[in-house]
C-alpha cells in the first residue's frame, strides 16, 4: 500500500520539479547517473562471481581487525558499503563467516565509506569529471563487448565509475546554476532544532536514493555551491549514515536468523553512532577544527572539513561500539534466535547469496545436507533403527535374530515437521540461482536437484516398506523375521557408511568410495535372493510371506539406490567446474553388478 501511494508521489514531485526548473533537472539528473554508475559498478564486481571478495573474506577475516580491514578496503573499492553488507549477509547466512565477524565488516565497511567523501570533496569539485567520464564509458561499452567474464565485469566497473563521474558533474552544475536564481540557504536552521530537522533529512534522501554515496554527493556539491549551511550539512550527513542501514535490513527480510542479527547490529551501530555524532558535535567540530590545520586545511574549505567530519564521527562509533561487542553478539543471538516451530525450517538460504553464484551453491549444498541429516534420522527411525546405534559402535548384525523392538512414529506428520519446508526451500532456491548463474554452475545446481528429490524419494520408499516391516520382525516365524530384519540391517549400514563419508572434504575419494559399496549392497542382494527363493522352496514361509518379502525387498533397493544417488549428486556438485577425474576412476554400472556377481558366486 505504502509503495503504491510513495512511487507516484515521487514522479509527481520529480515531474513538478524538472517543469518549474532546469537546474532542479540537471541535479536530478546527476543523482539518476550517479546511483546507475553504482548499479554498474555493483554489476560489475558480481560478474566476477564474488571470486576474489569470497577468497578475501574467508581467508582474511579471523580476527576482528581482519574483519574492520576488509570492510574498510572492500568498501573503499567497491564504493558501496550497501554492496559489502548484502554480500556480508549472505556469507554469514551461509555460515561462511560467524556474527562476530560479519560485525566487523560492517564496522569497517562504515569507515570505508568516508572515502568516498574525500574523494569528492578533495578531487571531484576540483577537476572536470566528464572529461574522465567520456573515455571511460567508451572503453567499458567496447570490453562488454568481449565474451571474457572478467572483461565484461571490468566492462561494468568502468561504465560505474564513468557515469558516477557525471553524475557528480551534473549535480555540481546544476546546484551552481541554481545559486543565480534560487537561494537554498534562506531554509538552513541553527541550534539543536536544525541538527534533528535535517538529520531526518538526510535519512529520507538516502532511504530513497538507497545510497549514503549519492546522499554525501548531493551534500558536498550543494555545500560546495554555497546552497547549504556547513552546520546543516552535518547534520545531513549524520543522517546519510543511519539512512544506509535500509539497505542491510531490505537484504535481511530473505535472510535466516544470523542475517537478521547483522542487519540488527548494523542498524544499532549506525543509529547509536548517529546519536553520539549529534551528542558531542561541538567536540567533533573542535576536532576536525584542529586536526584541519594539522592537515593543512583551509578554514573555509568546508567540503573537506565535512569528510573529515564524517570519518570523524564514524571512528568515533567503532570506538565506542568495539568495547561492547562481545556483549552484542550475545544479545543478538539470546533476542534474535531461530525459529523454535515445530517444523524444522532452511537455515543456509538467503535471497541476498542468489547474486554470487559461488557463495549461493556452498548455501544450498548446506541446505542439501541438513535436509539428509533430517532423512537420516527419519529413514533411521522408519526401520526402528535409532540413530545412536546407526552412528555409533554397536553391530548391527545383533538385530537380525531377535523380533524387532517398534519405534512409534507418523511418518507422514514427521515428513511435514523435518522436511517438507526445507525441500521445498531448496527446489525454490535452485530454480531462481539456475536462472541466474553462468553455465559452469548448471552441472552442480542440477546435480543437487536430483540430490534433493533422491531424498524425498527415499523417505517415501521407507513409508511403503514399514507396513509390512512393522507385522514381520516381530513375526513368530523365525524366517520371515530374519528376512525383515536383514532389511532393516542392510540399511542402517548404508547410513552408517553414508554418515563416515558425509565429512569428507574430497569429492573425487567420496565418489571412489561410494562405488565400493554399491559392490558391497549388489553382493549382499544376491545373496538375500538366494536365501529367499530357497525359503520359498522348503516351504519355509508362506505364498503371503513369500509375496510381501520379494515386493518390500524392491522398496529396500530402492531406499538404498535413492541414498546412494543422492550422496553421488552431492558430492559430484563439490567437483571443480570441468573436473573428470572421477568419471576415469568410477566404476561402470555394469561393472559394479559383475563385481558383485562375481563376489556371490565365490561366497
Amino acid at each position: 500500500m505504502l509503495g503504491r501511494i510513495f512511487l507516484p508521489s515521487l514522479f509527481l514531485a520529480l515531474c513538478y520539479g524538472f517543469w518549474v526548473s532546469s537546474s532542479f533537472k540537471e541535479i536530478a539528473a546527476g543523482v539518476a547517473l550517479f546511483l546507475f554508475g553504482m548499479l554498474c559498478m555493483e554489476q560489475g564486481f558480481k560478474a566476477y562471481n564474488g571470486g576474489a571478495l569470497q577468497r578475501l573474506l574467508s581467508a582474511g577475516t579471523d580476527r576482528l581487525w581482519k574483519s574492520l580491514a576488509f570492510g574498510v578496503i572492500s568498501t573503499t573499492l567497491t564504493q558501496s558499503s550497501s554492496l559489502v553488507s548484502v554480500i556480508t549477509i549472505s556469507f554469514l547466512s551461509a555460515e561462511l563467516i560467524g556474527l562476530r565477524q560479519g560485525i566487523g565488516i560492517i564496522f569497517g565497511a562504515n569507515l570505508g565509506t568516508t572515502t568516498g567523501a574525500w574523494l569528492i570533496a578533495g578531487l571531484g569539485l576540483k577537476v572536470k569529471l566528464s572529461a574522465y567520464a567520456l573515455p571511460m564509458l567508451v572503453f567499458g561499452v567496447l570490453l562488454l563487448m568481449q565474451a571474457s567474464k572478467r572483461f565484461k565485469g571490468l566492462g561494468w566497473v568502468l561504465m560505474g565509475l564513468g557515469f558516477l563521474f557525471l553524475g557528480i558533474d551534473y549535480m555540481k552544475e546544476g546546484f551552481s546554476s541554481f545559486s543565480d536564481r534560487i537561494d537554498l540557504t534562506s531554509y538552513a536552521m541553527t541550534g539543536p532544532a536544525g541538527l534533528l530537522t535535517f538529520t531526518l533529512v538526510g535519512i529520507i534522501a538516502t532511504v530513497v536514493m538507497q545510497s549514503s554515496h549519492a546522499t554525501l554527493t548531493l551534500i558536498i556539491t550543494a555545500l560546495a555551491a554555497g546552497q547549504i549551511s556547513y552546520e546543516n550539512a552535518l547534520a545531513l550527513a549524520i543522517g546519510a549514515n543511519v539512512g544506509t542501514t535500509i539497505t542491510a535490513v531490505l537484504g535481511a527480510i530473505g535472510a535466516n536468523a544470523a542475517g537478521k542479527r547483522l542487519a540488527a547490529a548494523h542498524l544499532v551501530f549506525n543509529v547509536l553512532t548517529g546519536i553520539a555524532a549529534l551528542v558531542s558535535i561541538q567536540l567533533l567540530l573542535a576536532a576536525v577544527d584542529s586536526l584541519g590545520v594539522w592537515l593543512g586545511i583551509a578554514a573555509d574549505n568546508h567540503t573537506l572539513k565535512l569528510a573529515l567530519f564524517h570519518s570523524l564521527f564514524n571512528l568515533l562509533g567503532i570506538a565506542l561500539m568495539l568495547p561492547l561487542l562481545n556483549a552484542m553478539v550475545s544479545w543478538l543471538e539470546r533476542h534474535l534466535g531461530e525459529d523454535r516451530s515445530q517444523r524444522d525450517k532452511p537455515r543456509f538460504l538467503s535471497d541476498a547469496s542468489l547474486s554470487l553464484p559461488q557463495v549461493a551453491l556452498q548455501a544450498i549444498t548446506k541446505e542439501t545436507k541438513h535436509l539428509f541429516s533430517n532423512a537420516f534420522t527419519l529413514i533411521a527411525h522408519g526401520v526402528c533403527l535409532r540413530r545412536a546405534s546407526i552412528t555409533g559402535s554397536t553391530n548391527l548384525q545383533q538385530y537380525i535374530e531377535p523380533p524387532g523392538t517398534v519405534i512409534e512414529l507418523d511418518m507422514d506428520e514427521q515428513y511435514e515437521r523435518m522436511i517438507k519446508d526445507i525441500y521445498g526451500a531448496n527446489i525454490e532456491f535452485l530454480s531462481r540461482a539456475q536462472a541466474l548463474a553462468t553455465h559452469e554452475f548448471a552441472d552442480a545446481y542440477s546435480a543437487l536437484r536430483h540430490a534433493n528429490t533422491d531424498v524425498v524419494a527415499a523417505i517415501k520408499a521407507v513409508k511403503h516398506l514399514r507396513k509390512n516391516l512393522l507385522h514381520y520382525m516381530q513375526s513368530d516365524n523365525v524366517y520371515i523375521r530374519r528376512e525383515y530384519n536383514r532389511f532393516r540391517v542392510r540399511i542402517g549400514e548404508v547410513l552408517r557408511s553414508l554418515a563416515v563419508l558425509r565429512d569428507t572434504q574430497d569429492s573425487v575419494v567420496a565418489l571412489l568410495s561410494l562405488d565400493r559399496i554399491r559392490v558391497e549392497i549388489l553382493g549382499s542382494e544376491s545373496e538375500a535372493a538366494r536365501v529367499a527363493d530357497a525359503l520359498i522352496r522348503d516351504h519355509a514361509i508362506t505364498s503371503q510371506m513369500a509375496t510381501s518379502l520379494i515386493n518390500d525387498g524392491g522398496y529396500v533397493r530402492e531406499v538404498i539406490q535413492r541414498l546412494l544417488d543422492m550422496n553421488e549428486q552431492l558430492h559430484r556438485a563439490g567437483l571443480p567446474y570441468g573436473e573428470a577425474v572421477q568419471d576415469e576412476l568410477a566404476l561402470k554400472a555394469e561393472e559394479i553388478a559383475k563385481i558383485a556377481r562375481h563376489a556371490g558366486e565365490v561366497r
